[in-house]
C-alpha cells in the first residue's frame, strides 16, 4: 500500500536547496562555462527542487586543472600521513554532524527511504576513518637482499605512490554510499579528485565536497562537476586523469573501458548485476524469506548486486514463494521522508517505464505474477514490489538486469542443477545462499562465479572487505586492500652500491 508523500523540509536542507548551485572547482563554485543548468527532482513527487550547473567539457578542463595543480605542488600528496589521516577524520566527524541534512537531501534527490540513507551517511563515516588508518600503509618492501649477490650489490626497494588525478563517475542509486566508496581510498591513497555525479542525483556530491573544504582539505582536492553524459564522456576521455573509477551498467562500463584504453588510464569498474539468491530446503525459512525478499526489495530493487533470481529447492518452493509475495504486499511503499515508509519511488519516470516494460515482457513470455506487477498512479514514480514464477531460464526477464523491485522464482532439485542455474548469467557480483549446513554453504561459496558470497544474510559489505564482480559486473575491486591499492602506482628503485 502506498502512503502520502510527507514533505515537510528541515531548516538546513531547506537552505540547501534554495542555493543556485554551482559547480565546484577547487574553493569556488562557478557556473558552467556554457552558462546551462538542469532541474533536479524528487522521485517521490515528481516536482523539481534544485537548479543546477550543467557541466561540461570546458568545466571538467578547469575541475582537472584544480585536481592537478594540487596533486603537482603537494598540496594533498605532501602531507605527513598523519596530517592526511587527521583531515579525514574530521571529515566523517563533518558527515556525522549534518547526518540529518544529508540524509534529507538523499531522501528528497533519490526517493529512498530514510533508514537507507541514514545507513549510507554512517556507513560513509565509517568508511572514511577505516582509510584514514590506511594513509601510512602505502610503504613498499626493501627488496636488497633478494637483488644483491654473486659479486653484485644493490639497495633495492619498491614504493607505493599515488596514481594521480582521479576522476570518479557516481551513480544515482546510492548517492552519498558511492561517492564514499570511490573517494575515502582515493584520499587515503594521495590522490585528487573529479567527482562527476549522477544528473538524476547530484545534491549530496555537492555538500559533501562542501563539507571536504570546511574540514580543511586543500582546494583542488575534491572537485565535483554534475552533468550528463558528455560530461562523464569528457572526464573518461580527459588527458590529465590518471584513473578512472566507474559505477554504473554494463553497457556505459564497456564505452568508459573502450575510452579509457586510447590513453591506458588505470580503470575500476563497478557494473550491473543479475544476482542469484538460493534457499534449500534446510534453511530457516523465516530468515530466508525476510532475506530473500529484501535482496530484491531493498531501495526498490535499485542496487546493483540486488538478488533478482530466487532459486529454492523444489519442497520448499511454494512455501518461500508464498512467504517473499506476501512479505512483498505488507511493504509500506511512499515517501521516503515517512520513517514508517520502506519502498520509495524508482528514480525517475524513465525508470519506471523501464520496469513496468520488463514486467510486460515477463507476462508476455509466459510468466505468472504472484504478487505486484502495478504501477501506482498519481504523483511519483511508484511501482508495487513484485514476484513472478513460472518463467524459463532462457526469458530475458530472467537474464537480464531490470534494476527494479522484480524477482524470478524458480525452483531447483539438486546441489550441480543450481550451480548451473546460478552461474548462467553474464554476471558475477553477488549471490546469496540459506542453508543450515556449513557443507553446502561452503561449496557452493566455492563454486559461484561472483565477487560477493553471502551466506544466511545479504548486501553486508564492510571496509576491510574487498566489493566487486566476475565477468560483466566489471573489473578491480573497491574497498579493503585491492580498493586502496586500486589507487597506488608500484615503483622499483635499484642502487648499484660499490665494493667496501
Amino acid at each position: 500500500m502506498r502512503t502520502p508523500a510527507a514533505e515537510s523540509h528541515s531548516s538546513a536542507a531547506s537552505r540547501f536547496l534554495e542555493r543556485e548551485h554551482g559547480l565546484l572547482v577547487g574553493d569556488s563554485r562557478p557556473g558552467a562555462i556554457t552558462g546551462e543548468r538542469f532541474d533536479t527532482r524528487n522521485p517521490a513527487t515528481g516536482q523539481v527542487i534544485a537548479s543546477v550547473a550543467k557541466a561540461s567539457g570546458p568545466d571538467i578542463d578547469r575541475a582537472v586543472k584544480a585536481a592537478r595543480d594540487a596533486f603537482e605542488t603537494g598540496a594533498w600528496r605532501g602531507m605527513s600521513a598523519a596530517t592526511r589521516a587527521r583531515l579525514m577524520l574530521r571529515y566523517a566527524d563533518l558527515l556525522e554532524q549534518n547526518v540529518d541534512e544529508l540524509v534529507e537531501l538523499e531522501v528528497l534527490d533519490n526517493g529512498m527511504p530514510k533508514g537507507f540513507a541514514q545507513w549510507g551517511v554512517a556507513a560513509s563515516a565509517s568508511w572514511l576513518r577505516h582509510f584514514a588508518g590506511m594513509t601510512g600503509r602505502a610503504i613498499g618492501q626493501n627488496t636488497s637482499a633478494a637483488t644483491s649477490g654473486d659479486g653484485a650489490r644493490f639497495h633495492s626497494y619498491s614504493a607505493l605512490e599515488p596514481v594521480g588525478v582521479v576522476g570518479l563517475v557516481i551513480p544515482w542509486n546510492g548517492p552519498i554510499a558511492t561517492f564514499m566508496i570511490k573517494v575515502a581510498p582515493a584520499l587515503a591513497a594521495g590522490c585528487t579528485c573529479v567527482v562527476k555525479p549522477a544528473e538524476d542525483t547530484p545534491l549530496t556530491a555537492l555538500r559533501l565536497g562542501e563539507l571536504a573544504l570546511q574540514a580543511g582539505f586543500p582546494p583542488g582536492v575534491l572537485n565535483v562537476v554534475p552533468g550528463y553524459g558528455d560530461a562523464g564522456a569528457a572526464l573518461v576521455a580527459h588527458p590529465g586523469v590518471d584513473k578512472i573509477s566507474f559505477t554504473g551498467s554494463t553497457a556505459t562500463g564497456k564505452q568508459v573501458l573502450k575510452s579509457a584504453a586510447d590513453s591506458i588510464k588505470r580503470v575500476t569498474l563497478e557494473l550491473g548485476g543479475k544476482s542469484p539468491c538460493v534457499v534449500f530446503d534446510d534453511a530457516d525459512m523465516d530468515k530466508a524469506i525476510a532475506g530473500a525478499a529484501m535482496a530484491i526489495f531493498a531501495n526498490s530493487g535499485q542496487v546493483c548486486f540486488a538478488g533478482s533470481r530466487l532459486y529454492v529447492q523444489r519442497r520448499s518452493f511454494e512455501r518461500v514463494v508464498e512467504g517473499v509475495a506476501s512479505f512483498a504486499k505488507s511493504l509500506k511503499v511512499g515517501s521516503g521522508l515517512d520513517a514508517g515508509n520502506q519502498i520509495g519511488p524508482l528514480i525517475s519516470d524513465k525508470q519506471l517505464k523501464r520496469v513496468a516494460d520488463y514486467i510486460a515482457l515477463g507476462q508476455s513470455e509466459g510468466g505468472a505474477v504472484v504478487a505486484g506487477g502495478k504501477s501506482y498512479g498519481g504523483d511519483g514514480f511508484f511501482i508495487e514490489p513484485t514476484v513472478f514464477t513460472n518463467l524459463a531460464a532462457g526469458a530475458r526477464m530472467a537474464r537480464e538486469e531490470i534494476f527494479g523491485p522484480v524477482v524470478v522464482a524458480t525452483p531447483f532439485d539438486d546441489f550441480d542443477e543450481v550451480v548451473a542455474l546460478a552461474n548462467d548469467t553474464n554476471y558475477g557480483l553477488g549471490a546469496g545462499i540459506f542453508t543450515s549446513s556449513l557443507d553446502k554453504a561452503h561449496t557452493l561459496a566455492s563454486r559461484l562465479r561472483a565477487g560477493n558470497v553471502w551466506i544466511n544474510c545479504y548486501g553486508v559489505t564492510h571496509p576491510s572487505m574487498p566489493f566487486g564482480g566476475y565477468k560483466e559486473s566489471g573489473i578491480g575491486r573497491e574497498m579493503g586492500d585491492e580498493g586502496f591499492k586500486a589507487f597506488l602506482e608500484s615503483k622499483a628503485v635499484y642502487v648499484a652500491l660499490g665494493n667496501v
